[in-house]
């Protein structure tokens, strides 16, 4: 009677167990019960369909074309770098650029395949089927960052220049040495390690570790007022007035946009971005990394070291500023007016 309870409670916990690992199925868009469909969406190459969002002057009209990544738990209407920018400034240098919700946010399907090539290609498929010739530029904020690195690796051919901003690490590419990894890592609040050391290590484990109740989930995730440097707070209603779609950004599931971004980000790469060579190497186009000195959510002792291995990034490296670079004044048109037109940063 003993083995046999045993038994069943051994049977029990493995289906509870199971259970609670998997993730419920996405609530795609445009299904039956599903969210609406209100963005203009492109379909791509496996049939998934990415929503995207104009700015700025016409394509047709447009000298500069930019595409716009955005970052963690954001959507295709977080664009700060076009939000940021003033009418005359778009008008004057006559900028176009979209934004997109990247798989599993917004309105764009979710892709339980991802991976960092995946993304570039969708990036370029976009590019293609907008119309927007055989070279543009990629802009990318936080964990967008993390996909112009992967733009720089397999599109490069495609880009007349990137900018990363603020751009998110992973704590395990090889061309970090061990002891300023360990350093930077321990920066984090101790939840934040453990939510990365399940999303490299144990990614199945990921959507139960993110939803579980036993102990602190991600303070990224739950947006912690720690997370944020003092410069970030008093930006926060910059970002509030952006965000009013907010409730749009997860409407199909966490696992397919916040946990999966976590999986592909902090997992292991197929490439090292400091293994990358210069894409201009006649300086027909640059590569800048914008960050602030402050940023509690991306340790600037890494952004220094990548700087040194590749010399050809233009580094700019901001006092007093926080995660939240680009929505500070005047460094949109910084950001912008560096990639375009290679001027130097001159901030009041």
């Amino acid at each position: 009677m003993i083995r046999e309870i045993t038994v069943i409670l051994l049977i029990g916990f493995v289906a509870w167990a199971y259970q609670a690992t998997c993730p419920p199925p996405p609530n795609v868009c445009g299904s039956p019960g599903g969210p609406a469909i209100t963005a203009p969406r492109i379909k791509l190459r496996d049939g998934r369909h990415l929503a995207y969002k104009e700015h700025g002057v016409s394509k047709e009209l447009a000298k500069y074309k930019i595409i716009f990544v955005h970052g963690f738990g954001s959507s295709r209407h977080d664009a700060a770098i076009a939000a940021n920018l003033s009418p005359e400034v778009v008008d004057e240098l006559g900028i176009y650029i979209v934004s997109f919700d990247r798989p599993g946010y917004g309105e764009s399907d979710p892709d339980p395949k991802r991976t960092r090539k995946s993304l570039a290609l969708d990036i370029e498929e976009l590019a293609d089927q907008l119309g927007l010739g055989s070279k543009f530029y990629v802009v990318g904020f936080s964990m967008g960052g993390q996909v112009v690195w992967s733009c720089l690796k397999y599109i490069s051919h495609r880009l007349t220049g990137a900018a990363l901003i603020a751009p998110v690490i992973n704590y395990w590419w090889p061309g970090f040495p061990a002891n300023l990894t360990k350093e930077a890592y321990y920066l984090q609040l101790p939840q934040d390690q453990w939510a990365l050391r399940v999303a490299h290590y144990a990614p199945w484990l990921a959507y139960w570790w993110n939803t579980q109740k036993l102990f602190p989930p991600s303070a990224v995730v739950a947006r912690r007022p720690e997370i944020f440097s003092a410069q970030d707070v008093q930006l926060m209603p910059k970002l509030a007035v952006r965000q009013i779609n907010r409730a749009q950004v997860i409407q199909q599931g966490v696992h397919e946009s916040l946990f999966r971004d976590m999986m592909i980000g902090f997992g292991t790469w197929e490439f090292d971005p400091m293994d990358l060579e210069n894409p201009f190497p006649n300086g027909e186009g640059s590569v800048h990394l914008w960050q602030g000195d402050e940023d509690r959510l991306v340790p600037v002792i890494l952004q220094r070291y990548i700087s040194k291995k590749l010399p050809w990034i233009h580094y700019h490296e901001i006092p007093g500023s926080g995660h939240l670079i680009a929505d500070a004044d005047g460094m949109t048109e910084a950001i912008i007016k560096a990639l375009l037109l290679g001027d130097k940063v001159t901030l009041s």
